[in-house]
């Protein structure tokens, strides 16, 4: 039996509305209705081209690309296991605690102690939590904000690791200012990356930076892989993964 694509979008678009439009009232602009446009056409493929689309280093590619991970992100986060198929082995719609030690790439990543920071057992509890090692959570946050909790991006991404209010809503983050809640958000949506595409850190990070809908996109199913296509990402994403990783050996013991 072959479904109607409009019959399935109108099903995604009544699961999504309650929890969208509330992101979009505190937007108050036409972008959000854009972004919904935009995620539902990436859901159903009806517009796969944009998502091939690179640009310059700039603030409005910057921007973009931010603007990009909030709607996938949310998305996701959404959509759950629906929309899940590369992962639906290891997610469990119950719980939020993920096991990542059988996916990791562990040539990558070192899960052992990590140098302190002045948010020690925040960090430690969302590891704990997640399964994300505390080394790669602080690159993330070293790369994401200079351990500032008061930054804000240009394009309005907030925090330690840098939440987009739309993102940081769909994670159950209120105060993106607040330590705690930006790295336990934060850290859960790096623990779904890494889930959603097999533990490979490279394509987790491009989607952290990016959007997964983009990483997915590019049709590779490891790190390897990603690197071959690195020059399709953005500018911003290609560097981004490389200040990550440098990042981390700083916070590996």
């Amino acid at each position: 039996m072959q479904i109607d694509p409009r019959a399935s979008r109108q099903l995604l678009e009544l699961q999504l509305s309650n929890s969208l439009n509330e992101t979009n009232a505190s937007d108050g602009n036409s972008a959000s209705t854009v972004d919904f446009a935009s995620m539902m056409d990436g859901l159903l493929g009806t517009n796969s081209n944009t998502l091939n689309n690179t640009g310059t280093v700039g603030e409005d590619v910057n921007s973009a690309a931010i603007s990009k991970r909030s709607s996938d992100g949310l998305l996701w986060l959404q959509l759950g296991s629906m929309y899940n198929p590369d992962t639906s082995s290891v997610s469990s719609s119950n719980s939020n605690v993920f096991s990542l030690s059988s996916l990791l790439n562990t040539g990558a990543v070192d899960s052992g102690a990590s140098v302190p920071t002045d948010f020690e057992s925040l960090i430690a509890s969302a590891s704990t939590k997640y399964g994300v090692p505390e080394s790669l959570i602080k690159a993330v946050i070293d790369t994401e904000s200079g351990f500032n909790p008061n930054v804000v991006s240009s394009a309005g991404a907030k925090g330690l690791m840098q939440l987009m209010d739309g993102t940081a809503a769909g994670l159950g983050v209120s105060n993106a200012y607040d330590p705690a809640q930006n790295i336990d958000g934060g850290t859960k949506y790096l623990s779904l990356q890494l889930q959603r595409f097999g533990g490979e850190v490279k394509m987790a990070l491009a989607a952290y930076n990016a959007g997964p809908g983009r990483v997915s996109s590019l049709g590779v199913s490891s790190d390897a892989e990603l690197m071959s296509v690195l020059n399709r990402l953005p500018l911003e994403t290609q560097a981004y993964i490389s200040k990550v990783e440098k990042a981390q050996s700083k916070y590996t013991v």
